[in-house]
C-alpha cells in the first residue's frame, strides 16, 4: 500500500489519519482488526473508505441473539429442497460465505451481542479462511476476504463477555471521539451547512451530554448532524421570529433526546439535561445573549 493511495482514501474520511493509517496497515497485511469504540466514531466510515478503494465488497451484519450460524453462513432455499432434495445449487450464501466468495470485507457491528456458537463459526472461518457448508463442500475465501468487528465498551446491556481466545484472533484498535474541530468539519461535510455559528453551536452542545454528570451516555456527532440540520431547517419554517437560541433548543431536544442516557441514579430527564446543557452554552459564555432578550425557555409551544 503505497503513501499515495492511501492519502486517496483518506479523502473520504474526515480526520482519523492515524486510526485510518493503522486499519489500512493491518488488512493490508491480511489481518482482520476489532475496532473498540462508542458509536458515531467514523469506523464503518473508515473501513467503507478502503473497501471503495480496492473495489471490494462491505457486508455488513448486525451481531445479534438472532445471528446464528446459519444465518452467518447461509442455508438451503427450503422451497427448493421439497422439489429438488439439497444441492449446491438451491444453497442461499449468509453474509460469512458471501463476504468470502467475493473476497469482501465481513463487518459485524457489535460483536458481543452475537450468540458464542456463532463466534465459534466465524472463528474458524477466520482461522482456515474457509468454510465448509454441509451438501455443499468447502468455501474457500478470496485474498481480500477479511473480517471486521467493532464493540462499545461503554454499553453492557444484552451483550457477553469477549472470550480470551476470540480477542486473540483479532487485532485491535480502540478509537475515541475526534475533537470539536474534526466534529465540526464532519458536521459541515455531512449537513452542507456554511453556517458556522450553527455548526459550532450543535457541535458543542452536542459534547457536553458526554461530560454532564447526570447522563451515563451522551450523543456521538450523530447528533450534532441532525441538529445542525433539523435548526436550518425550523428558520426555513420562519416560526421562531429570529429567535435563534430557542430554535436551536428545540432542534437539540429534538435530534439529542433519544440519543442521551440518563444515569439511573439521576433525578431528571433527557429534556431538562438538553436544557441545561443549552442554558449554559447560551448564557453562560462571555457574549453571549441576555436571558430577558429570549423568549421562555419552557419546552412547550
Amino acid at each position: 500500500m503505497t503513501a499515495a493511495r492511501r492519502d486517496d482514501i483518506a479523502r473520504n474520511v474526515v480526520g482519523r489519519r492515524r486510526e485510518l493509517d493503522l486499519v489500512l496497515a493491518a488488512v493490508s497485511a491480511g489481518r482482520d482488526v476489532m475496532l473498540e469504540g462508542p458509536p458515531g466514531t467514523s469506523k464503518s466510515t473508515i473501513l467503507r473508505a478502503i473497501t471503495a478503494n480496492w473495489g471490494v465488497p462491505f457486508v455488513l451484519v448486525e451481531g445479534n441473539a438472532e445471528l446464528t450460524p446459519a444465518r452467518l453462513v447461509g442455508h438451503h432455499n427450503p422451497a427448493r429442497v421439497l422439489r429438488e432434495d439439497y444441492s449446491a445449487d438451491n444453497f442461499v450464501p449468509g453474509p460469512l460465505v458471501e463476504a468470502m466468495q467475493r473476497g469482501g470485507f465481513l463487518y459485524i457491528e457489535e460483536l458481543n451481542r452475537a450468540p458464542e456458537d456463532t463466534l465459534n463459526t466465524l472463528l474458524a472461518a477466520m482461522a482456515e479462511r474457509e468454510v465448509a457448508v454441509p451438501r455443499v463442500g468447502t468455501i474457500t475465501a478470496l485474498p481480500t476476504f477479511r473480517v471486521l468487528a467493532s464493540m462499545n465498551p461503554f454499553d453492557n446491556v444484552g451483550t457477553a463477555r469477549i472470550s480470551d481466545s476470540v480477542y486473540d484472533r483479532w487485532c485491535r484498535l480502540a478509537i475515541g471521539y475526534q475533537d470539536a474541530a474534526e466534529e465540526a468539519d464532519i458536521v459541515a461535510v455531512r449537513t452542507g451547512s456554511v453556517d458556522d455559528e450553527l455548526v459550532a453551536d450543535a457541535v458543542a452542545l452536542t459534547r457536553a451530554t458526554r461530560a454532564h454528570p447526570d447522563l451515563r451516555r451522551g450523543s456521538s456527532v450523530r447528533g450534532a448532524i441532525d441538529l445542525a440540520a433539523i435548526a436550518a431547517e425550523l428558520e426555513h419554517l420562519g416560526s421562531y421570529d429570529g429567535d435563534r437560541p430557542r430554535r436551536i433548543l428545540d432542534a437539540a431536544l429534538l435530534a439529542l433526546s433519544a440519543r442521551v442516557g440518563v444515569d439511573e441514579a439521576a433525578d431528571a430527564t433527557p429534556e431538562r439535561v438538553i436544557t441545561e446543557i443549552w442554558e449554559n452554552h447560551f448564557f453562560s459564555r462571555p457574549g453571549g445573549p441576555r436571558r430577558d432578550r429570549i423568549t421562555s425557555t419552557s419546552t412547550t409551544r
